[in-house]
């Protein structure tokens, strides 16, 4: 039996939810489990669970998105959350944001084949990017790293007054707790923990939402920022 024979059929949550996208969406499913799990971007284990755990989970997350924004998803993988969210948000402009060719390689895969024309992928890592991209109004992820960790990467790559949400699970505010003097360091204002997906996924996925101000980044990000404006203006001189 190959893997693309245990993927369960789409639930009828998932009509409602991608609405004139479900078709869309039953192919991302299925080329997670094909192409995903021969791959190494998943593991097969994950297929039987691919709706409930991984594409509703991640694609409730557009309740907490303002509407015409932009979105950086950082660490994408496989694309989750960024594929999902697209699916159903076309009104966002959303980079799917991660270091690995072989993963990067699969994303412009599906975004060609989905025909998501306001999805952009960008091989790098969040650190080397900053001043690279523009700023974005929401920085998104999903099991990337613990939540301290995760801002240092994330947070530097908004705007003034942007959010960062993170899907996380049963951890979610033990580290918020933890993460509090980092949060703050890095410019943090509010932080809050919300539950999207009442009636469509079970449990609700669990978003942490970090909140900033005028300096995202906190002090120790605003030269490096500086600089690489200063960079980018002087490299579009020269060409």
């Amino acid at each position: 039996m190959t893997e693309a024979a245990e993927l369960p059929p789409a639930p009828e949550q998932a009509r409602e939810v991608f609405g004139e996208r479900f078709t869309d969406a039953v192919r991302y499913a299925e080329l997670l489990a094909e192409a995903g799990v021969q791959r190494g971007l998943i593991g097969p284990r994950e297929v039987p669970r691919l709706w409930e755990r991984h594409l509703l989970n991640c694609a409730v997350l557009s309740e907490v998105v303002p509407e015409g924004v932009t979105v950086c998803d950082v660490g994408s993988g496989a694309g989750l959350p960024g594929i999902p969210l697209a699916l159903v948000r076309e009104d966002i402009k959303i980079t799917l944001l991660e270091p690995l060719l072989r993963r990067t390689t699969f994303l412009t895969e599906v975004v060609e084949l989905l025909g998501l024309d306001h999805v952009t992928v960008v091989r790098g890592r969040a650190e080397e990017v900053m001043g690279k991209l523009p700023p974005v109004h929401v920085v998104t992820a999903r099991a990337v790293a613990p939540l301290d960790r995760l801002a240092t990467w994330g947070i530097p790559l908004l705007r003034p007054y942007g959010e960062m949400l993170a899907l996380k699970g049963d951890t979610a505010e033990e580290e918020l707790k933890s993460a509090a003097t980092a949060l703050s360091k890095l410019g943090a204002v509010a932080t809050s923990i919300v539950h999207v997906g009442d009636g469509v996924v079970d449990p609700m996925s669990t978003v942490v939402r970090v909140e900033v101000g005028e300096s995202p980044g906190g002090v120790r990000f605003a030269a490096k920022r500086a600089k690489a404006a200063r960079t980018g203006r002087a490299r579009r001189r020269r060409g």
